[in-house]
Parts: structure tokens; C-alpha cells; sequence
């Protein structure tokens, strides 16, 4: 599995601050919320791993 990179936060003047249906803030909280996730699996599978390596066959 690959890892994708850490979602950057929006810059400074990236929000216009309008109440957009689709802010640039609710893109980057979605994307981070999905790159988290794919963090704890990717730390749950690698933690598997290393059991599955320690046990006797």
C-alpha cells in the first residue's frame, strides 16, 4: 500500500471566507481525515506483520 503525503492546510488567502458549499477548509479537513485513516491501517497492518513474523511456525 502506498502512503500519500500529509494534506497540506490551505494558505492564507485560499478561503474567501464567503460560506462556500465546498470550502477549501472542508476539502483539506476531508482529505486529512482520510489520510489519518489511511495512517492507523497502515499501522494496524505493519503491527500485524510483526506479530505474524514472531510467532512460532
Amino acid at each position: 500500500m502506498s502512503s500519500k503525503e500529509k494534506p497540506i492546510p490551505p494558505g492564507d488567502f485560499e478561503c474567501c471566507e464567503s460560506g462556500c458549499s465546498q470550502c477549501v477548509w472542508d476539502i483539506y479537513s476531508d482529505e486529512l481525515d482520510e489520510w489519518k485513516a489511511q495512517q492507523k491501517s497502515q499501522q494496524s497492518d505493519e503491527a500485524q506483520e510483526s506479530c505474524d513474523r514472531s510467532e512460532p511456525e
